[in-house]
């Protein structure tokens, strides 16, 4: 069972890291052409909305809610499981489509009141590091505009989710953790393919971020398809006068409410540090006859530093947790079972997530200025993304930890633990952003807010989980926490000399080559200790050895 994990987490882990690099990619190409600044603002503005609903909704909530009960069906009657997961998709899209009617309304009914306020980017904006003609236009009214054309990506991506969710229950992992790159790819082009005509003067920025948008919803659209197609070996089936299906639709409803802020607080809390990044963009400069802390750019800051500390946690620790959840929900009458799978992915999330973490800030700046810098994207935005980096890598393993957990308290059908601990996590977080960015930190304070928070909420998790099912953080496993202390110390100090060694880098090119540099070093010295202090988890992610010995 646990090389069965392991084998659909390095599957997720391989397809997700071609989706995470095809999205640094996207990352890459916005930040070029258009830059930190007031319309990039708005775009990232705009995109929290139907993430937030996919990660809550889709890969959050209803899947969690979905996996355990759809498998238990699976396993006992077939017929019914294709019934209830036919069921699930129709409604679920009757409702996410009602959702989105009522939004563009009130979007609509926004966009009307807003101010007409019209403001001219300044200075000229640049693409290839050509000036252009400076652009007037409402940012207001633009960040409303396009949260209503890319708000019907929110069912068709929920859709997807739980789509996948069925496919997981199948052992198919595949088609959902390659379905983003699908839309990395639209995406993409649509952000290179009419930069041309902005550079020619015949297309203004305002109205190729509008494309841009739009390119959204045509992925979503490839991506149902996608995911629809792979589907016809589960053949899901809707049966309206099923009053077992409706019975079993009911309790996943009823277990999916709690669900969304268990599994949800990341999401929740990024989401936060978003609207309150993005004040300056879509209010203006001032709150309450007071000036914000926060300048433009600070929405576009916080979001590329977002994708790159997202870059492992969705690589490594998402795919984990991801995969492990169908496993302990079969477990979940098998404690001894059930403490094992966890202790395992515990060690994993640690030996993966804690390197991880100490490499990125090591190597914030020139990750930044590799991935993002030129054209719109000046040496001043590089600094002032790896600012905001520094703030969230620290916490990349508690990230991942804490999804873990909560995963393990709802294979144990308990959703009310982990709400209640999110609830608190998302009042503490929203109280420290509103103090830090007062403070030198600025938009930096919204991401140690996050950090902090996660680390606070895998601690409480670990405990309470700890009382329920003994013995899932043992001897063993604490053994295998300082061992991997131990390496990422020895890692960082190598990474860190090797740095001082480097010349000063101001190019992207140099700071490439120092990315590439350091990164080399991290991994071969990391790799390297393991070895030495004989840590199995590195056979674990190589598949090499014993597997089940060491537990």
């Amino acid at each position: 069972m646990a090389e069965r994990f392991e084998h659909h987490a390095r599957l997720m882990g391989v397809l997700t890291l071609v989706s995470r690099v095809t999205g640094l990619a996207r990352e890459a190409s916005m930040a070029r052409v258009f830059g930190v600044g007031p319309i990039n603002d708005a775009f990232m503005f705009a995109f929290v909305l139907p993430n937030l609903f996919r990660r809550l909704f889709g890969e959050g909530a209803i899947s969690s809610a979905f996996i355990p009960r759809y498998g238990e069906l699976v396993r006992d009657n077939r017929e019914h499981a294709r019934r209830y997961a036919g069921l699930v998709l129709v409604l679920l899209a009757g409702l996410l489509w009602t959702i989105v009617l009522l939004g563009e309304l009130g979007l609509l009914w926004m966009w009307l009141a807003s101010p007409e306020v019209v403001y001219t980017v300044t200075p000229a904006m640049r693409v290839g590091g050509v000036p252009i003609s400076g652009v007037s236009v409402s940012y207001v009214r633009l960040s409303y505009e396009l949260t209503a054309i890319m708000l019907p990506y929110m069912p068709l991506v929920c859709l997807v989710a739980v789509g996948g969710s069925v496919l997981q229950v199948h052992g198919r992992f595949g088609p959902t953790a390659a379905s983003p790159i699908i839309l990395n790819l639209i995406f993409l082009a649509a952000t290179l393919g009419f930069a041309p005509f902005v550079l020619g003067a015949s297309l203004d920025p305002a109205w190729h971020i509008r494309i841009v948008a739009a390119s959204v919803i045509v992925a979503g659209v490839l991506q149902l398809v996608w995911t629809f197609v792979a589907l016809r070996t589960a053949r899901p089936t809707v049966v309206l006068a099923d009053a077992a299906a409706w019975a079993s639709v009911r309790a996943t409803l009823l277990q999916a409410g709690p669900m969304m802020l268990g599994l949800g607080v990341l999401q929740l809390n990024t989401a936060v540090d978003g609207l309150i990044a993005s004040w300056p963009t879509i209010i203006g400069p001032t709150i309450f006859g007071f000036a914000y802390p926060l300048a433009e750019g600070a929405m576009s800051s916080v979001s590329y530093a977002q994708r790159l500390y997202e870059f492992p946690l969705g690589v490594f620790g998402l795919s984990i947790a991801t995969a492990i959840f169908p496993l302990l929900a079969r477990q979940n009458n098998d404690l001894p079972a059930f403490a094992a799978t966890v202790r395992r992915a515990l060690r994993l999330t640690v030996f993966i997530g804690l390197p991880a973490s100490a490499g990125l800030v090591l190597v914030a700046r020139e990750s930044v200025g590799a991935l993002f810098q030129g054209g719109q994207f000046d040496a001043a935005d590089t600094e002032r993304v790896a600012w905001v980096l520094i703030g969230y890598a620290p916490a990349i393993w508690s990230y991942q930890m804490a999804h873990v957990f909560s995963r393990a308290f709802y294979a144990r059908k308990e959703a009310m633990t982990p709400v209640l601990v999110s609830l608190c996590m998302v009042a503490l977080n929203l109280a420290l952003n509103i103090t830090l960015i007062f403070t030198p930190l600025r938009e930096a304070g919204l991401a140690w807010s996050t950090a902090l928070c996660s680390i606070l909420q895998s601690i409480v998790l670990a405990k309470m989980l700890s009382k329920r099912v003994p013995g899932i953080i043992d001897h063993e496993v604490t053994v295998a926490w300082v061992r991997t202390a131990l390496a990422t110390a020895v890692m960082a100090a190598a990474t860190y000399g090797v740095g001082r060694l480097l010349p000063s880098a101001v190019d992207t090119a140099s700071l490439a080559l120092g990315l590439v540099t350091k990164v080399a070093v991290a991994g071969a010295v990391f790799a390297l200790m393991s070895s030495l202090l004989r840590m199995p988890e590195l056979g674990w992610v190589l598949r090499r050895g014993s597997t089940t010995s060491t537990l």
